[in-house]
C-alpha cells in the first residue's frame, strides 16, 4: 500500500497562529532563561564541582575554572552573547548576521551536554552523585534551564504528511519519523546571513588573523586534551558551538571574506601552523603533528584523483610506499642494497618521480574502465605492492626491500647543516626532532596546496571536473578522457611519492605493513578515501580538515578499547546521514545534496 503525499496545513501552534517552541513557555520567558541560564553556567564554573581531585582536570577550586569547566565556561559565554544578542543589544549583532535564535538552541546543546557529561562522569568514576559538591548542582540545573528556555523559542513548523487510514505499521513509523526530522531540523532553521557592509581591506585581513588566531588555539587545545573525560567534552563543545556559529551566519560571512582574500588565507594558515611547535613544551603533540600533516596531504593529493577527476582510487596508500621506499633506499640506511646517500632535495624528487611513473604503468592499461571495475583494480594494485616488497626479502624474491623487516635505521635529514634529529633553540624556543619535521612537511604541504589550488584553476582542472561531472559529455565536447584522467592519476601519485619520502625519513623505518588497504592507524587507503570524503572532495581546507579529525579521534579514543572502531565507524556513518557533502564542502556539491539550500549567482571553476 503507498502512503499518500499530500500536504496538509499544519495545525495553528497557538490560538492566534503565532508559532511557538518545542517547550511551552512564553517566548520572552524562554529567551530570558536561556540568556541567563549561560550567564549562571559561566558563574557555576567558578565553583568547585566535586570534593576530591581524584576526577581529572582538580574540579576542587573555588575562582578558578580548570578541566571540563573551562569548556562549560565557553559553551555558556556564547549562550549568553547569542542571547544578548536576539535582544538586540548594541554591539553583538554583528554576531548573528542570520538570526539569534538557532544559534542560541544549539549552544545551549553543547553547553547543558558537556555540563551533564562532567556531572554524570564524576557520579560514575567517583561513586555517586554524593561526590558532587554545589557547583556541580547548579551547573546541572542553569544549563538545564538554559536548554529549556532555548528550545521555548518560536519556530515555523513543518506541515504534516496526511495520514492515510490504510498505511502499514512501518508507513506509519517512516512517517513519524520523517516528521520528527524535520521538526528538529526547523527548530534550528536559520535564514540567509543578512549581507554585511564590506570592511576596509585591512579590517578583513584583520578579521582573518582572529580567525587563524582562533583556529589555531582550538587546534592546540584538541591535540594537547590530557585525559579522555576532556578530549570527549571537547568534542561535544566544539561541535555544538561550531554549529551555533554557522547557524548565526558568522561562519558564512568570515568564509566570503576569506574568499575575497585566498592567497592572504592561504599563506595565514601555514603561518599559523608553523606557531604549533612553538607552543608545545615538548615534542610529544609535534610528533601527532607530523603524522597528521603526511596524513593530510597525501590525503590532498588523492582528492586530485578522487575529488577533481571523480576517479574511484582504493590503493592509493601504494604511491604513498613507493615514495617512502624510494627515497629509503637512496638515502644511506645500511639496509639498502643500494650504496647511496643522496641529498633529501634529491631523494624527495626521485621518490616522486618513480611514484609517477607507478601511476602512469597503472593508469595507463586500467583507467579506460569506470567506476566499480577501476575501484577493483585500484584495490588490486595497494594489494600487489604491498605483497611485492613483502616478498622481496632474498628468500622469496630478489633481496631488494629486506621482506618483512623493511628497510631501517633510516638516518636522519641534514639540510644546510640543519640536522632534523637534534634538538634546536629558535628565538628561545626549543623544538625537537619531531617538530623540525612537522615545519619540514608544513613546507612540503604547502607547495602541494600550491600545486592543487593552480592545477584545479587550470583548464586541465576545468577539464577534470568536466570528466567528473559528466564523462560522455565531456568526452562529446571533445576532451581526451583517458588523457586527463591519466594527468590526474600520475600529479596524484607524484604527490604521494613526495609526502612518503619525508615520512621515511620520520618513521626511521619502511615496511609493508604501513601500508594496508584498512588499518586501525592512518594512512591507508581507507582512511584517506575517508579523509576526502569526510572533509569535503574538490576542496583544499577538506581534506585537511579531514585528516587531521580522522588521525587525531582515533588516538584520542583509545581509551574505548575493543569499542574503539564500532564507535568511530559509528560516528562516520552519523556524519554521512545528516551531512553527506562532507564538513567544507564546495557550493555545488552542497547544492546536489540540499536542494532547498539557495543557489548562489556565481559559481567558481570548483563550484566552490
Amino acid at each position: 500500500m503507498t502512503t499518500q503525499t499530500t500536504k496538509t496545513p499544519s495545525a495553528p501552534a497557538s490560538k492566534d497562529g503565532a508559532p511557538k517552541g518545542l517547550v511551552g513557555l512564553p517566548e520572552n520567558v524562554g529567551r530570558a532563561l536561556a540568556t541567563i541560564g549561560g550567564a549562571l553556567a559561566v558563574v557555576s564554573t567558578f565553583l568547585a564541582w566535586t570534593w576530591t581531585s581524584a576526577f581529572p582536570g582538580d574540579l576542587t577550586v573555588y575562582g578558578y575554572p580548570g578541566g571540563l569547566q573551562v569548556l562549560v565556561l565557553i559553551g555558556g559565554a556564547l549562550t549568553t552573547l547569542f542571547g544578548l544578542a536576539s535582544y538586540g543589544v548594541k554591539g553583538l549583532r554583528w554576531l548573528t548576521p542570520a538570526g539569534a535564535d538557532g544559534a542560541i538552541k544549539l549552544a545551549a546543546i553543547g553547553t547543558f551536554a558537556t555540563t551533564w557529561y562532567t556531572v554524570i562522569a564524576i557520579s560514575d568514576e567517583l561513586g555517586g552523585v554524593v561526590n558532587l559538591e554545589p557547583g556541580g548542582f547548579i551547573a546541572a540545573a542553569v544549563t538545564l534551564a538554559a536548554f529549556l528556555g532555548a528550545f521555548s523559542l518560536p519556530f515555523e513548523r513543518p506541515e504534516e504528511e496526511h495520514i492515510d487510514e490504510d498505511e502499514t505499521v512501518g508507513e506509519r513509523i517512516g512517517r513519524i519519523w520523517r516528521h520528527i526530522v524535520a521538526l528538529l531540523k526547523s527548530a534550528v532553521f536559520t535564514p540567509s546571513p543578512v549581507p554585511a557592509r564590506k570592511l576596509p581591506a585591512y579590517a578583513e585581513i584583520l578579521v582573518i588573523v582572529a580567525a587563524m588566531a582562533v583556529g589555531l588555539t582550538v587546534f592546540t587545545y584538541g591535540i594537547g586534551t590530557e585525559y579522555d573525560e576532556l578530549f570527549v567534552g571537547f568534542l561535544i563543545t566544539v561541535g555544538f558551538l561550531f554549529a551555533a556559529l554557522s547557524k548565526a551566519g558568522l561562519v558564512a560571512r568570515i568564509s566570503a571574506i576569506t574568499g575575497r582574500h585566498s592567497t592572504i588565507t592561504m599563506f595565514g594558515a601555514f603561518i599559523a601552523a608553523a606557531l604549533f611547535p612553538f607552543t608545545q613544551s615538548d615534542d610529544q603533540y609535534a610528533t601527532i603533528g607530523v603524522y597528521i600533516l603526511i596524513f593530510a596531504t597525501v590525503a590532498l593529493g588523492l582528492n586530485i584523483v578522487v575529488g577533481l577527476a571523480g576517479l574511484l582510487d582504493l590503493g592509493y596508500v601504494a604511491f604513498l610506499g613507493v615514495g617512502a621506499y624510494t627515497a629509503a633506499m637512496v638515502s644511506g640506511s645500511p639496509s639498502s642494497p643500494f650504496d647511496l646517500h643522496l641529498p633529501f632535495w634529491l631523494s624527495a624528487l626521485l621518490g616522486a618521480a618513480v611514484a609517477m611513473v607507478f601511476g602512469v604503468l597503472i593508469g595507463a592499461p586500467t583507467l579506460r574502465l569506470r567506476g566499480d571495475y577501476l575501484a577493483i583494480v585500484t584495490l588490486g594494485f595497494g594489494e600487489i605492492f604491498r605483497i611485492t616488497v613483502l616478498n622481496m626479502d632474498g628468500t622469496s624474491g630478489p633481496d631488494i626491500t629486506n621482506g618483512s623487516n623493511g628497510i631501517s635505521s633510516i638516518p636522519n635529514l641534514d639540510i644546510l647543516g640543519f640536522d632534523f634529529g637534534l634538538e634546536h633553540t629558535i628565538l628561545g624556543f626549543t623544538i625537537g626532532r619531531f617538530a623540525n619535521y612537522f615545519l619540514l612537511m608544513l613546507l612540503i604541504t604547502l607547495i602541494v596546496v600550491v600545486v592543487f589550488k593552480r592545477s584545479s584553476d587550470s583548464r586541465i582542472g576545468r577539464a577534470w571536473i568536466a570528466i567528473r561531472e559528466d564523462e560522455t559529455a565531456a568526452l562529446a565536447m571533445g576532451i581526451n578522457g583517458f588523457r586527463v584522467k591519466l594527468i590526474a592519476f600520475a600529479l596524484g601519485a607524484s604527490l604521494a611519492g613526495l609526502a612518503g619520502a619525508v615520512q621515511a625519513h620520520v618513521t626511521y623505518t619502511v615496511t609493508p605493513e604501513q601500508y594496508q588497504f584498512a588499518h586501525v592507524v592512518p594512512p591507508n587507503s581507507a582512511f584517506l578515501l575517508a579523509a576526502v570524503v569526510l572533509g569535503g572532495m574538490g576542496t583544499i581546507a577538506g581534506p585537511l580538515v579531514g585528516a587531521a579529525l580522522l588521525y587525531l579521534i582515533p588516538a584520542k579514543l583509545q581509551f574505548l578499547g575493543d569499542y574503539q572502531l564500532f564507535a568511530f565507524g559509528v560516528a562516520l556513518v552519523l556524519l554521512m546521514r545528516f551531512r553527506p557533502e562532507g564538513l567544507i564542502p564546495n557550493r555545488r556539491r552542497q547544492l546536489e545534496f540540499h536542494e532547498e539550500a539557495e543557489a548562489p549567482a556565481v559559481l567558481s571553476k570548483t563550484g566552490a
